[in-house]
């Protein structure tokens, strides 16, 4: 089952586990197994990526990437299986503030706004969220209701 998207992944893949020192070439070389080992998935799997038989599963696929300190997002979108659209990143829905205005921190009502958070649960996601907050020198929470 060799496909172009297929392909073009095995080839990208081959060049991360080759540029980190994986011996993939020789048939003793161990560097399939290591891998494998490594991101703790069975060894078949590589082996079937790398001779252009199938894609990782998805499970495959979030360990893989673990090991070759790519992000998921990069490996779900070099293996066609997403778009870049598809997998906008996180903050990319947030209006960006106006060029004049200083970058500031969300306040924790403004984020349960654009969260979704209901009026009636926003005291509940705020006493939530706020150990999580980062704390001023004179340790009060830098964002807070």
């Amino acid at each position: 089952m060799t496909t172009p998207e297929l392909d073009v992944f095995a080839a990208w893949v081959e060049g991360l586990l080759r540029g980190r020192g994986y011996d993939i070439d020789s048939p003793r070389g161990g560097g399939k197994s290591r891998i494998a080992d490594e991101a703790g998935v069975h060894r078949a799997a590589v082996t079937r990526l790398l001779h252009r038989q199938s894609m990782p599963d998805l499970e495959t696929t979030r360990r893989l990437a673990r090991v070759l300190d790519v992000s998921v997002r990069e490996m779900l979108i070099r293996s066609g299986r997403l778009t870049a659209e598809e997998l906008t990143e996180p903050r990319a829905h947030l209006p960006a503030p106006p060029a004049s205005t200083p970058t500031r921190r969300l306040t924790v009502d403004e984020a349960a706004e654009l969260l979704g958070v209901p009026v009636d649960r926003r005291e509940r996601f705020a006493r939530a969220v706020e150990p999580f907050l980062p704390v001023a020198d004179a340790g009060t929470p830098l964002a807070s209701h």
